[in-house]
C-alpha cells in the first residue's frame, strides 16, 4: 500500500524513479542512452501494491472501495479500489511516460480495449506467487492474471491487427509487484498448511521458482521489458507493527530477514533468466531500502509530524523487535485491519468455499488445478 500523507500532494515513490531509469538503460546495466524508445503501454501484474481496482469486481472481503481510501485522488477524494490514499506507482509511471495518469483495472466495466491498449492492470490485492495464497481471501490467482493477459492480447489483435498488437506488447513496460502476501497472509498466518510443508528457506525457493516460471511464460507471450519488484521490509508494515503491539509495536525483524533472503534469491534468479532469454530486458527493482527510508525519514516523502515507530532496538536504522520462533509461525489473533468495508459491504456470499472465488460472469477460480505456468 502507498503510505497516507497528511498533505494532498503526491510524492513519486523511489520505485518510480528506478523504473524510469530502467527505460534509459540496457537490462544488463549499461550506460544511459540519449533518449529512450517510446513506451506504448504499461502492463501490470501483482497484488495490492499495484491493484488499481480489480478486486472491486470479485466477491472478496479484501477491498478498497470505501473511505478513507482514495482521499488524495486528483480531482477529489474517491475510493477507486486502489489500496492507498491516492494513485499507485503504475499510475505515476504511466503519466511520467506520457500515457494516461491512471492505469485502468482490466475487470473495470468502465474501460474498454481502446483504454487497455495504453495501459492495463491485471493485479489483485491479496494474491501471491503461490496459488494457495489467493485462496485465503478468494482473490485472483497469478495464473488467472496470465489468462487475462492472453485474453487481452486476443482482444488487442482484433482491435489493432496482429502487427500493431504485437508491437504494443513488445514495447510495453511490464510491472510486476508480488510476494508479500505469500509470507504474511499464507505461510506465517498458518492459513494454507505451507508452514508444515516447507521450512522458510524452502518456501523462499518454492516462490522464486514460481516467479521464474511466471516471468518465462509472459516472455513467451511477448513481454520484453519487465521489472520485478523485490519485497519491502515486510516486518515494518502497519499490520505487522499493530499485531506486535504487546511487544512494543516495533518492526518484526524475523520477517525483515525473510524479505532480505528472498530478495537475494530473486535477484539471482533474475540475472540467470536474463542471461538465458536473449532480448528480454528484465530488471530486479529493490524497494527494501526505499521502504525503510520512508519510515526513518518520512519528511522526504512529504509526511509531516515525525516518524512512526517507537521503542525496541534499532536495525537498518529502524526500531525492531525480535519475536520468538513460535511467535513468528503462530496464527495472528487479530482481524485484518482496514480491509472489510463498513456494514459488511463486499463480503463473500455465505458459505463460499474457502479456496475458490467467482469471477464476473459466474466463472469459478479453482485453486486445486491451475493451468501450467
Amino acid at each position: 500500500m502507498t503510505p497516507a500523507r497528511r498533505s494532498g500532494a503526491e510524492a513519486p515513490p523511489a520505485l518510480l524513479v528506478v523504473l524510469l531509469l530502467l527505460l534509459t538503460t540496457t537490462a544488463s546495466g549499461g550506460a544511459a542512452r540519449a533518449s529512450s524508445p517510446r513506451v506504448p503501454a504499461v502492463i501490470v501484474f501483482g497484488d495490492s501494491t499495484v491493484d488499481t481496482g480489480n478486486n472491486n469486481q470479485i466477491p472478496t472481503p479484501l477491498r478498497a472501495d470505501f473511505p478513507p481510501y482514495g482521499r488524495d485522488m486528483p480531482g477529489g477524494a474517491r475510493a477507486t479500489g486502489r489500496f492507498g490514499n491516492g494513485r499507485l506507482p503504475p499510475d505515476l509511471i504511466s503519466e511520467a511516460l506520457g500515457l494516461p495518469p491512471l492505469v485502468p483495472a482490466y475487470l473495470d466495466p468502465a474501460y474498454g480495449i481502446d483504454d487497455f491498449a495504453r495501459g492495463v492492470c491485471f493485479a489483485s490485492a491479496g494474491t501471491g506467487i503461490d496459488d494457495a495464497t489467493a485462496g485465503v481471501l478468494s482473490v485472483i490467482p497469478l495464473w488467472k492474471e496470465v489468462e487475462y493477459y492472453e485474453e487481452y492480447q486476443r482482444r488487442l489483435r482484433e482491435r489493432l491487427g496482429p502487427r500493431r498488437a504485437a508491437a504494443v506488447v513488445r514495447g510495453a513496460l511490464h510491472v510486476v509487484s508480488i510476494g508479500t502476501n505469500d509470507f504474511l497472509e499464507n505461510y506465517f498466518l498458518l492459513a494454507t498448511g505451507r508452514f508444515a510443508e516447507f521450512t522458510v528457506p524452502e518456501f523462499e525457493d518454492f516462490l522464486v521458482a514460481g516467479a521464474r516460471a511466471f516471468l518465462a511464460r509472459i516472455h513467451r507471450l511477448g513481454a520484453r521489458r519487465v521489472t520485478f519488484a523485490g519485497l519491502a521490509a515486510i516486518g515494518c508494515l502497519p499490520l505487522e507493527r499493530t499485531t506486535n503491539a504487546l511487544r512494543g509495536g516495533g518492526c518484526v525483524e524475523e520477517y525483515n530477514e525473510v524479505a532480505r533472503s528472498f530478495n537475494a534469491k530473486a535477484r539471482a534468479m533474475v540475472r540467470g533468466l536474463r542471461a538465458e532469454l536473449p532480448g528480454l530486458k528484465l530488471a530486479f527493482v529493490s524497494v527494501y531500502e526505499s521502504f525503510l527510508n520512508l519510515i526513518t525519514d518520512p519528511a522526504k516523502a512529504g509526511e509531516r509530524g515525525g516518524g512512526v515507530l517507537r521503542h525496541g532496538q534499532v536495525r537498518d536504522g529502524v526500531h525492531v523487535q525480535r519475536r520468538r520462533g513460535a511467535d513468528v509461525r503462530r496464527r495472528r489473533q487479530v482481524p485484518l485491519l482496514g480491509r472489510v468495508p463498513p456494514d459488511g459491504e463486499g463480503e463473500p456470499a455465505h458459505g463460499q468455499p474457502h479456496a475458490r472465488g467467482m469471477l464476473p460472469g459466474g466463472r469459478p477460480v479453482t485453486m486445486s488445478d491451475p493451468p501450467d505456468t
